[in-house]
C-alpha cells in the first residue's frame, strides 16, 4: 500500500523532477566524471552511472517508494531494477555526486564526498514533498580516489533493511526505496587478512528529505593543525553561505522573511535540537550507529550511512558494534556525547560567516535537550505518564539492573510492557521478573563478552613498551621526534594506546571474575536485583493511579490495560540485529529474494505480536554482539 496520504500516480518516466540543490549550490562542470580529484569551488560535481550486468530487484519498500508517488504497479514494472540502479537514467534525473569533508573518528580527513554515491534529484510528489533520492553503489565519482564506486550485495542489503526497520521504530532515518543486484563482480576482503573474494555488485536506490551532512560545511575548513589536511575550497565562504540559506529554507521555509543570520542562526539552533532527538531515541532502542563521523551526520537529523551498525542483545553501555573503532570512541554510551561534539565541529565549520560566540549558547543546550526528550521516550517505554524529579535515578537503576544481570535489552522492555498490570501485592511481580530473567546471559556468555570487547581495545604495542615509551618521553621530551614531526600529537596517541590497554586489561579482569561465579549463585543474585528494582518500579506505578487529571482511569485493572496497550506500541518485539540481517544476507546470497522479503515484513512490523523466531533472541546471545566494518 502506498504511504498514508501518498497518492501513487506518476509513473517511472513522469517523475516530477525538480533538482534545486543543483540550482541554489555550485556544481562544478568541468570536471571529468569518473576520474578522482579535488573539487573547488563547488558543492556537486557531475557523475555517470557506471552499468550493471544483469541487474535484478532483490527487495523494494513499496511503502518508501510511494513517497516518491509511484504506484505499486509502476514499481513492479520488468524494467524497474533497470531504473533503480542506474543502467536507465530517469527522465528529469540529473546525477551528481556531493563534495563534503569530515572528522573521521576525531581528526580532519580532508575531502570525502560521495565516492560511490550518486545525487539523482528531487522528486516532487503529488503531495508537493520533496524527496532526494540517491543511487548507492552506482560507479566511480571525482570522489572515489582508490576505491572502485561500488557496494556489494551484504552492505547494500543490511542498508536498505536498516533504513526500512528504523523508519517502522518511529525514529527519524533516510529510507531505501530498492535493492538491485547483478552479475557485475568487484574483488573485497571481508576480514581485511588477504583473503580477497569476487562479490556481486549491488545498487539501493535511497531517499531523504536531503542527504547534505555536517561534513558538507567542512569543505571551506583552513589546514588542520593535527593532520595537516584542509577543505578544498579553503576561503571561499560565499559557500558556507550558499549551503546556510538552502538549508535553512529545506528545514525553517516559515522564517523566509527574516534577517540572514536570524535565519542561519535558528537553523543551527534546529540541527542541535534534531540531532539531540535523534540520539535520544537511539538510545532507548540499544541502537549503535558505529560511525558517527562529521560525514556521517545529516542536516536534517535523520539516521543516515547505516555501515557497521548493531543493536544490543545483551545489555552493555559500553558496546562497540564496529571493529574498527579499537579505542571505543563511538561506544553506545557515549553517542550523545559525540552527537554534541560534531555539533561542535559544525559550528566551527560555519563560523566564518556565523561566529562561534553566536553558536556557543545554543550548543550548550545541547544536553538539557537530549536529557529531556531522553526522559519523555524513556517515561513512554514505562508506563509513566506523570513526571517526577526521580524518574532519571529509577531509569539509572534498571540499566545498572540491566547491566549486572546481563539482560536482553529488547526482551526486557517488551516484558515490562507484556506485564504492564499494577499490582498492590509485591509478589505479583515475580512472573515478570522471571521473564525478565529468562534472557539474562550465563556467567560464561557474560565473561565471553568482556574478553569480546577486550580484543576490540587490543593496542597496537605491548603495555610494557608503551609505558617505557612514556616514561622516556617524560625524562626527554625530544624522544618523541623520533616518531613524528609533532611530539605533542605523538604523545597524545602514546596515552591513547596506554588506555586502550587498561581499559583491555580491566575487561579480563572481569571476565575472570564472572567465570568463578557459578549459575545458581548468578541466579540467586539476579533474582534479588530484579526484585529491588521491580518493587520500587512498582511503587512509582502506583502514583500514577492516584494523579488526579481529566479523564484518568481510576480502576487499576482499567488502568494497567490501558498501560500496556501504550508500552506495547513502544517497545519493540523485535528489531534488525545483526543475526537478523545475516540471515537475509544469506538467503539474498542463494538468490531466496523471498525470504528477504519475509524479514522484510517483520522488521516493518517490530511492535506486532508474531510466532516466529525473531523475537527469541539468536541461538547464541554473543551472535548479536558481533563487530562489522
Amino acid at each position: 500500500m502506498p504511504a498514508p496520504g501518498v497518492t501513487g500516480s506518476a509513473n517511472l518516466e513522469t517523475l516530477h523532477f525538480d533538482n534545486l540543490q543543483l540550482r541554489v549550490l555550485p556544481v562544478h562542470v568541468n570536471a571529468e566524471p569518473k576520474t578522482p580529484q579535488e573539487i573547488s569551488g563547488a558543492c556537486f560535481s557531475r557523475a555517470t552511472p557506471s552499468p550493471l550486468e544483469n541487474p535484478v530487484l532483490v527487495v523494494s519498500s513499496k511503502d518508501a517508494l510511494a513517497l516518491l508517488g509511484l504506484s505499486e504497479e509502476q514499481q513492479a514494472r520488468a524494467d524497474a531494477a533497470a531504473y533503480f540502479c542506474g543502467n536507465k537514467v530517469l527522465p528529469g534525473a540529473e546525477p551528481a555526486a556531493h563534495c563534503y569533508c569530515g572528522h573521521q573518528f576525531g581528526n580532519f580527513a580532508g575531502q570525502l564526498g560521495d565516492g560511490a554515491t550518486m545525487y539523482l534529484g528531487e522528486v516532487l510528489n503529488p503531495l508537493s514533498e520533496r524527496w532526494e533520492i540517491q543511487l548507492k553503489g552506482a560507479g566511480l565519482t571525482n570522489y572515489s580516489r582508490t576505491a572502485d564506486g561500488r557496494k556489494v550485495l551484504r552492505s547494500s542489503l543490511r542498508e536498505f533493511l536498516a533504513s526500512e526497520a528504523m523508519h517502522a521504530l518511529g525514529l527519524p532515518t533516510t529510507r531505501a526505496g530498492a535493492i538491485v543486484t547483478s552479475d557485475t563482480r568487484v574483488e573485497r576482503d571481508l576480514l581485511y587478512n588477504g583473503n580477497v573474494k569476487l562479490e556481486r555488485a549491488s545498487v539501493v536506490l535511497r531517499i531523504a528529505h536531503s542527504f547534505l551532512r555536517f561534513g558538507s560545511f567542512e569543505i571551506c575548513k583552513p589546514t588542520d593543525a593535527t593532520t595537516g589536511r584542509a577543505g578544498p575550497s579553503v576561503g571561499q565562504h560565499h559557500l558556507l553561505e550558499r549551503l546556510l540559506d538552502h538549508v535553512s529554507a529545506l528545514l525553517q521555509p516559515q522564517l523566509a522573511g527574516k534577517s540572514q543570520k536570524t535565519r542561519w542562526l535558528a537553523t543551527f539552533e534546529e540541527i542541535v535540537s534534531r540531532t539531540a532527538v535523534l540520539v535520544a531515541g537511539w538510545q532507548t532502542v540499544g541502537f549503535c550507529h558505529g560511525v558517527l563521523n562529521t560525514d556521517n551526520m545529516a542536516v536534517t537529523g535523520e539516521a543516515i550511512d547505516y555501515g557497521p551498525f548493531g543493536y544490543m542483545e545483551i545489555y552493555e553501555p559500553n558496546f562497540i558494534c564496529n571493529m574498527s573503532d579499537n579505542g571505543g570512541r563511538y561506544s553506545y554510551k557515549d553517542q550523545p556525547k559525540i552527537c554534541k561534539w560534531n555539533c561542535g565541529k559544525l559550528a566551527e565549520a560555519i563560523a566564518p560567516v556565523l561566529p562561534l560566540e553566536s553558536t556557543r549558547p545554543v550548543l550548550a543546550r545541547f544536553d538539557r535537550l537530549f536529557e529531556a526528550h531522553y526522559a519523555a521516550l524513556m517515561r513512554r517505554k514505562l508506563g509513566l505518564t506523570s513526571e517526577r524529579a526521580d524518574d532519571a535515578e529509577l531509569f539509572r537503576k534498571l540499566f545498572d539492573t540491566m547491566e549486572r544481570t546481563g539482560a536482553d535489552f529488547t526482551h526486557t522492555f517488551r516484558k515490562l510492557a507484556h506485564h504492564a498490570d499494577v499490582h498492590t501485592d509485591p509478589k505479583a511481580l515475580v512472573p515478570l521478573r522471571d521473564a525478565i530473567m529468562g534472557r539474562c546471559a550465563s556467567p560464561e556468555q557474560m565473561a565471553q563478552l568482556q574478553e569480546q570487547r577486550a580484543r576490540s581495545f587490543k593496542p597496537s604495542v605491548p603495555k610494557a613498551q608503551l609505558l617505557q615509551m612514556v616514561h622516556m618521553a617524560q625524562r626527554d621530551p625530544s624522544f618523541l621526534r623520533a616518531f613524528g614531526s609533532n611530539p605533542s600529537l605523538v604523545k597524545a596517541e602514546l596515552l591513547e594506546e596506554l588506555a586502550k590497554a587498561e581499559k583491555a586489561e580491566a575487561l579480563l579482569s572481569r571476565a575472570c571474575e564472572l567465570r568463578k561465579l557459578s549459575t545458581a549463585d548468578k541466579t540467586v543474585a539476579d533474582t534479588h536485583l530484579w526484585d529491588t528494582w521491580l518493587q520500587e518500579y512498582n511503587v512509582r506505578v502506583l502514583l500514577e493511579v492516584e494523579i488526579p487529571s481529566e479523564g484518568n482511569i481510576s480502576t487499576h485493572e482499567a488502568f494497567g490495560m490501558e498501560r500496556k496497550q501504550e508500552m506495547l506500541s513502544c517497545n519493540p518485539r523485535v528489531v534488525l540485529h545483526n543475526w537478523v540481517a545475516q540471515e537475509a544476507i544469506d538467503a539474498a546470497e542463494r538468490h531466496d529474494y523471498s525470504h528477504v522479503e519475509q524479514i522484510l515484513a517483520v522488521i516493518t512490523k517490530p511492535y506486532d505480536e508474531a510466532d516466529d523466531h525473531y523475537g527469541c533472541g539468536p541461538p547464541d546471545p554473543l551472535t548479536a554482539s558481533y563487530c562489522v566494518s
